[in-house]
């Protein structure tokens, strides 16, 4: 096993895993997040953002040069084919950018023995070469639906429809369950959240500490 020990944060949309990566950050541990680098890669003026308008047109942009992201959402799961083209070009640069700050973390923080690389689309884009064990965030997919509602401002006719779209597109809850190596259950309160992320955190130091002493 090499160290840092990588762990794989998945779970389907609105199960709480920016909750699970904050709980994990607070106990010191180092979070590689694919959500915030394919923020950061789309800013106004990048390279990205520009093949990206290329794809979809300007209908895709604020006034202020920011990437409308209501409206691309309902291009890209309106259209299997829209989708796969967006996802072309973001997922080998958020891999590959992954790759760098894992590189970075190790070079800058030998001290670290665990990461956690928070990839929701692990399963889809099959990319669990990337982590050495894969901890799955779950809830129920009425919890999903609700979550999404108060997420999602317009609570219109056309943000239902795009909410069913989403979660069709996504791994089944039972496939994601079937690759896990640990589950964190979303389902009570912020407390219970804790417990069980602390519980996780110091059986993965433990692990270590154990690989260590080998």
């Amino acid at each position: 096993m090499e160290l840092p020990l990588k762990i794989g944060l998945t779970g389907g949309i609105a199960t709480g895993k920016s909750t699970v990566s904050k709980l994990f950050a607070q106990l010191g541990t180092p979070i590689i997040d694919a959500d915030v680098i394919a923020h950061a890669l789309v800013e106004p003026g990048s390279p990205t953002l520009k093949q990206i308008i290329q794809i979809f047109g300007a209908k895709i942009i604020h006034h202020n040069g920011r990437l409308n992201r209501a409206k691309l959402r309902e291009l890209i799961f309106a259209s299997n084919r829209q989708r796969k083209r967006l996802e072309a070009i973001l997922h080998p640069k958020i891999r590959r950018r992954m790759n760098e700050e894992l590189e970075k973390l190790r070079a800058t923080n030998r001290d670290s023995t665990i990461c956690l690389l928070s990839i929701p689309l692990l399963l889809e884009t099959q990319q669990m070469d990337m982590v050495d064990r894969v901890l799955v965030v779950d809830c129920s997919p009425l919890m999903q639906r609700q979550r999404l509602m108060k997420r999602f401002s317009d609570k219109t006719m056309t943000t239902l429809a795009v909410i069913e779209q989403i979660l069709k597109v996504q791994a089944h809850r039972n496939a994601r369950l079937a690759i896990a190596d640990d589950i964190i259950n979303n389902y009570g309160s912020l407390f219970d959240l804790q417990k069980q992320v602390l519980t996780l955190y110091r059986k993965y130091r433990a692990m270590v500490m154990g690989f260590r002493h080998c």
